[in-house]
């Protein structure tokens, strides 16, 4: 039996991947969307799939850019504030995946902006229109917390994405703050850190959907999540 709800959320980076399938997945539950992604004609397919289901505003541009932000808290405001924001949208960097001695330092700016900054900068824009008991998921991965050769432009910038959940979660008790391994998935980013490798034995990321939507609609504390470990009942 579907579940509506009267629920808003805003995902970023919702054309392709987690951001697709979660935003799929809360469309057919009856949740109001806001959705980005860089390219717009693949996030103008992805609107008219929501908009079969759900009430959907979809707006192409970057994270990384303030009018954008501005644009999408706009729509938050709009749409009567978010219940849920989803910070989905990431950059890997260089692909193939450069050591660290070798890693271009402008490259590794744009990884950071994306990936780090660019979450809490979207936050801070959406503030204002977060209702009581918000859910905040910042996507993270497991090279957050594990030293993986190439890994180590992306897997800081999401280690100081953790970090900076962390400590909204203890500075913003009233919201509900999840930093969000989703595991490894096959996805167009996912291919482009292994090029010319077989990724078909990584799982679709509608794998790593419910333990998200368990994050979004029940009742977890604040913390740091894998996605497909909380169907398991194994939290922190």
């Amino acid at each position: 039996m579907t579940t509506h709800t009267s629920r808003t959320a805003l995902i970023t980076g919702a054309s392709r991947g987690l951001g697709l399938a979660l935003a799929l997945r809360l469309a057919a539950r009856g949740w109001t969307l806001i959705i980005d992604a860089r390219r717009g004609e693949a996030l103008e397919v992805t609107r008219q799939q929501l908009a079969r289901h759900t009430q959907v505003t979809a707006i192409p541009g970057d994270v990384a850019d303030a009018a954008h932000r501005a644009a999408l808290a706009a729509a938050a405001h709009d749409a009567g504030g978010l219940d849920a924001l989803v910070n989905n949208a990431s950059a890997l960097g260089p692909s193939p995946l450069p050591p660290l001695l070798d890693y271009p330092l402008d490259a590794l700016e744009v990884v950071y902006r994306t990936n780090t900054l660019a979450p809490l900068a979207l936050l801070q824009a959406v503030r204002h229109v977060l209702k009581p008991d918000a859910r905040v998921i910042n996507v993270s991965s497991d090279a957050a917390v594990e030293a993986y050769a190439g890994w180590g432009g992306y897997g800081s910038s999401k280690a100081a994405l953790e970090q900076l959940s962390a400590v909204l979660a203890v500075e913003n008790p009233a919201l509900r703050v999840y930093w969000v391994d989703p595991g490894d998935m096959r996805t167009q980013m996912q291919q482009e850190a292994f090029p010319g490798e077989d990724i078909s034995d990584r799982p679709l990321p509608d794998e790593s959907v419910p333990g998200s939507l368990a994050l979004l609609e029940g009742d977890l504390p604040s913390g740091r999540y894998a996605a497909r470990a909380i169907s398991l009942g194994v939290h922190p």
